[in-house]
């Protein structure tokens, strides 16, 4: 062993990688705590791992590998038990006759190669590779590497009253060894977990939230957020970077907001997962989106609306041209209406356009572009292309600056149906909302024919539904007025079917404004929202709240659930 000693430390001083003084300090080290002189020389920091690896291939004449981009044959790996290769850092590479190559981080470990060609019965051909790659290759080729730990990992997930606190300045794995761990078994298993109960529980989305100590799950299921059994803080790094490789994501970039999508399939039924990453105080927080087709709805009349608010929505649909407005906040259901708007109207007879960011469902016989702000594909710009294409019936996915709606108007005014959505709260703020955009009042009367405002309320689980008094005092304060003389409420106790919630799946109420000659001249005379409101309640409009009180007296809902979205009425 000694000559091969000084042929190694000959090579370290010929190249000029060492001075005399470090090399006999490592030796001491080595005297004082054993182990192999190229480790302590690399722990040492004299010398990096690769350039040590490079000199010692060209000294000693042996061929260096670069495992990353070596793919080893599985049946090759199974000549050597895993517990050898991690003890002596080997790996077989490949086999030739009676010969095996042998990727090595100590090539000149004579006992190494003695055993294992005894153990094996191959001559052994060795070849050199940092212990680092070897080590990561090892995890990656041997089937049972990871055996033993998603169970371990299941457990630990538990494990909530022992937990690692670490503070926010403490080193994370680097990006190789987040991309290796990523692609692992037990991170996949725990990744595939969280997406799967999500669309189980009919989830819209999926929140992974990093806090100081520990890391926060939860689910939104029809609208409100539950909190849900979430892993270990300290896999959360490896849980990101694996919604990252899925998503296609630069898994190297911690500082800046990340947008991306996948799909995977569940039960045979594929599921769309919109992505998008956000950088915290604790860590990098995932928002997922879950777009489920098998759960989509896209029927008018299985929107869940009154029978006066779908007739007024198919009879403004068949007009030739004008502007159709849904409103609501994020959640609301806009969306999906829209879709189901564009499904009663589709016909053979018809071109029909969208553009959207992005395109959330894919509808046969319907020509959809998705936005691209980033190249300059704006809604506007897409707009102006759309129109060349000699459209009947254009859809906007959301009304968000004056260049789109003006344009949008235009369309309107040149024959075209356009449909689109707003951001307000109800239907009466549209307009208000247009005004404030830069539109002229006398435009929005020549263009826009319906603004619908809706929303989505819980409906009360069948299996577990129950009558449930309310006080006249709650309906006073609540400056709720019935014309039933004996009003029946409901509501549901809580089972296995709906998680103990008592809800199950949501149904939609709506207000719907049909622009009238008495709207159109309070329009005129730039009124403000609650006076376009009483003039269009006058003439018949119901609102949001009215909508949603009718469905509680039909037992669909609560009480509660209509209050949470809609305001009350002047």
């Amino acid at each position: 062993m000694a000559s091969l000693k000084d042929r190694l430390t000959e090579i370290f001083i010929n190249n000029k990688l060492l001075t005399q003084e470090q090399l006999d300090e490592a030796l001491a080290v080595q005297k004082e705590k054993g182990g192999r002189l190229s480790d302590i020389i690399v722990t040492l920091k004299f010398i990096k791992e690769s350039e040590l690896v490079l000199t010692l291939s060209e000294g000693l004449g042996l061929p260096l590998i670069d495992l990353k981009r070596f793919k080893i044959d599985p049946e090759i790996v199974k000549i050597i038990p895993i517990n050898i290769a991690r003890h002596y850092q080997i790996i077989p590479v490949s086999k030739m006759g009676d010969t095996i190559t042998l990727a090595m981080a100590d090539p000149l470990n004579v006992f190494t190669i003695d055993h294992v060609q005894a153990l094996t019965g191959y001559k052994i051909n060795p070849i050199i590779s940092t212990s680092q790659d070897i080590a990561q290759t090892i995890d990656l080729s041997y089937p049972d590497s990871t055996k033993g730990i998603i169970e371990d990992l299941v457990k630990e997930m538990s494990a909530s009253s022992i937990e690692l606190i670490r503070e926010e300045k403490d080193v994370l794995p680097s990006d190789q060894e987040l991309n290796l761990i990523s692609r692992q078994a037990p991170v996949i298993q725990v990744t595939n977990m969280i997406l799967e109960e999500g669309v189980n529980k009919k989830a819209s989305d999926i929140l992974i939230e990093p806090f100081s100590s520990k890391l926060r799950l939860r689910l939104r299921i029809d609208g409100v957020l539950h909190e849900g059994k979430a892993p270990a803080k300290n896999i959360h790094p490896s849980i990101v970077s694996r919604i990252k490789v899925m998503s296609d994501l630069n898994i190297a970039e911690h500082r800046l907001p990340q947008d991306g999508r996948f799909k995977m399939k569940f039960s045979g039924r594929e599921v769309d997962f919109r992505v998008s990453i956000l950088p915290s105080s604790f860590g990098e927080k995932v928002a997922l989106r879950i777009l489920d087709k098998s759960q989509a709805t896209l029927n008018i009349e299985r929107l869940g609306f009154s029978p006066n608010i779908i007739t007024n929505l198919e009879k403004v649909a068949k007009l030739p041209h004008g502007m159709i407005l849904i409103t609501g906040p994020t959640g609301s259901g806009k969306t999906t209406t829209l879709y189901s708007i564009m499904k009663f109207i589709d016909s053979p007879d018809k071109n029909i356009i969208t553009v959207e960011d992005p395109v959330e469902y894919q509808l046969e016989g319907i020509n959809q572009v998705t936005a691209r702000p980033e190249i300059g594909l704006t809604f506007a710009s897409a707009l102006r292309s759309i129109l060349r294409q000699d459209p009947n019936v254009i859809m906007i996915g959301e009304i968000r600056d004056f260049e789109t709606v003006d344009i949008a108007i235009k369309s309107a005014l040149t024959g075209h149906l356009v449909i689109s959505t707003l951001h307000t709260t109800t239907a009466a703020g549209a307009i208000v909302r247009l005004v404030n955009m830069g539109v002229e009042p006398y435009l929005i009367n020549s263009s826009l024919v319906c603004v619908v405002a809706q929303r989505l309320v819980r409906k009360i689980c069948a299996y577990c539904k129950e009558e449930h008094p309310v006080k006249k005092e709650i309906l006073d304060t609540l400056k709720i007025k019935l014309d039933v003389k004996d009003p029946k409420f409901f509501r549901g106790k809580g089972c296995s079917h709906c998680f103990n919630m008592g809800y199950s799946g949501r149904t939609g109420i709506a207000e719907v404004l049909l622009l009238s000659s008495g709207v159109r001249e309070l329009i005129l005379a730039r009124a403000q929202e609650h006076l376009i409101k009483q003039q269009a309640r006058k003439e018949g409009m119901v609102t949001l709240r009215e909508d949603g009180i009718t469905q509680v007296l039909k037992g669909l809902t609560t009480l509660e659930e209509v209050v949470r979205v809609t305001a009350p009425d002047e």
